[in-house]
């Protein structure tokens, strides 16, 4: 399960650091010929799909079921990652860019509400952090994709670039023969009058591992009143009443995370290139190492978000990962920095942001009813990347444009302040949900 889940986040991963890794190529006669304003634009164009997708297949996934959706939007993804390869002008390839963004955008919200449903709570938040990260791996693939098409001596880099959009199809054909075998959620099809086929799949878990979950333990009970599905007045109900205060803090999370990291990652190639002078292919060593730093984030920091609890890794991380940012702000406007010395100092940072993002989603997912989970996570995955992802490209990229070191700095600087400002409101406001059950966390609407 975990392997076909995180797969989502390898997908994206890849995505994101091939649009990042091939913009070099792509501004080039033997690329699209675009231009800085126009590759943030479509990096843009990839987010604003993401958001309208984990909109519509969020709302989906809560009504006709988790796994239904796993099959879609892998399909949605497959599809349009190919035909970005067939892009021929800037326009074709921000369209294609943007059903690709939808596709992931409506994983989202079916994964990370499956992974909360599935996973035992006293490993819930390590879990969800680490397939979160598994976006690095992602990462990684994309980097080295692009290392090899683009050297020249496979293909020419006029090919080479189109081939490393076929990446992605391929590992998604993998992934989807993968996701035959996931099961759906037994809380999903309690709430939804389906007893038989939700006992069934937790007695299949328990003959497995060879052990009755709770053998000879009183465990608490609660009565569910079935239905098919929650009317829309009570999920913004919901949301927006009964738990507006957990809405704030979510909010906040996914919007400065969103900023820190888009802004940032989609552009990263061109401050690699622009102001650093490496060449376009070489873009995806550098990749590489910035990789490993988010990937190990979460491997490494994870465990402690149920040991030590949310309220304060998260807070922590948010606010270390704002002041290094800061820092590294101050030493790139005033060229302290060498294109291996700033890798370092990004490797240094993500490694904490990396879990700090990925915390973000573990927030809005296990601190919002069951009935709403996969919408809550779509909602504020939307509403933050508009506020704070969609822009940050396009800022970041008209930024670059300027050539100038002080005003990408200024990026830098707003981009540590949403996050140390978000830390501040999950100290105040946050849900302390380590090691507690979901329906402790937040009771289903339909308890009867």
């Amino acid at each position: 399960m975990v392997a076909a889940l995180g797969a989502c986040w390898i997908l994206d991963g890849l995505e994101v650091t091939l649009t990042g890794s091939l913009s070099g190529v792509l501004k080039e006669s033997v690329g699209l010929g675009l231009s800085n304003a126009e590759i943030g634009l479509a990096g843009s164009a990839y987010l604003a799909g993401a958001i309208l997708g984990s909109i519509v297949f969020g709302w989906l996934t809560d009504r006709v079921g988790r796994r239904k959706l796993f099959f879609l939007t892998l399909s949605v993804y497959l599809t349009a990652t190919a035909a970005t390869a067939m892009s021929w002008n800037f326009w074709s390839f921000a369209v294609f860019r943007a059903v690709t963004g939808a596709g992931i955008g409506g994983e989202y919200a079916a994964i990370n509400s499956t992974v909360q449903e599935l996973i035992p709570a006293r490993m819930r938040g390590w879990t969800d952090l680490l397939i979160n990260g598994s976006f690095w791996i992602g990462a990684a693939l994309g980097a080295l994709g692009s290392i090899v098409l683009l050297d020249g001596g496979l293909v020419s880099v006029a090919i080479g670039w189109r081939l490393a959009f076929f990446i992605g199809a391929a590992l998604g054909l993998i992934i989807l023969v993968m996701r035959r075998w996931l099961p759906e959620s037994p809380r999903w099809l309690m709430t939804h009058g389906q007893v038989r086929a939700a006992e069934a799949i937790v007695a299949g878990i328990e003959r497995r591992c060879g052990e009755e979950c709770g053998a000879g333990a009183i465990l608490p009970r609660i009565r569910l009143l079935n239905r098919t599905h929650t009317p829309l007045i009570e999920v913004a109900r919901a949301l927006f009443g009964t738990y507006r205060q957990r809405a704030l803090v979510g909010l906040s999370l996914m919007a400065a995370q969103a900023f820190f990291y888009n802004a940032i990652f989609f552009t990263y190639a061109l401050i690699l290139t622009d102001f650093y002078g490496v060449p376009g292919p070489n873009v995806g060593w550098y990749i590489l190492p910035f990789a490993a730093g988010n990937f190990f984030g979460p491997l490494l920091l994870g465990r402690l978000f149920d040991v030590l609890g949310r309220k304060i890794m998260i807070g922590s991380t948010y606010a270390i990962s704002g002041l290094l940012l800061a820092a590294n702000g101050y030493l790139f406007s005033h060229g302290h920095l060498s294109a291996q010395s700033q890798t370092a100092v990004w490797m240094v940072i993500f490694f904490f942001a990396s879990a700090a993002a990925s915390s973000a989603y573990l927030t809005v997912s296990e601190t919002f009813p069951l009935e709403v989970r996969a919408l809550a996570i779509a909602l504020f995955y939307a509403i933050g990347t508009a506020v704070g992802g969609v822009a940050g490209p396009w800022l970041f990229g008209q930024l670059i444009e300027s050539g100038a070191r002080s005003s990408v700095a200024h990026g830098y600087f707003l981009g540590s302040i949403l996050m140390i400002a978000a830390s501040l409101i999950e100290w105040r406001w946050g849900v302390e949900a380590a090691r507690k059950s979901l329906e402790i966390v937040a009771r289903p609407l339909a308890l009867y």
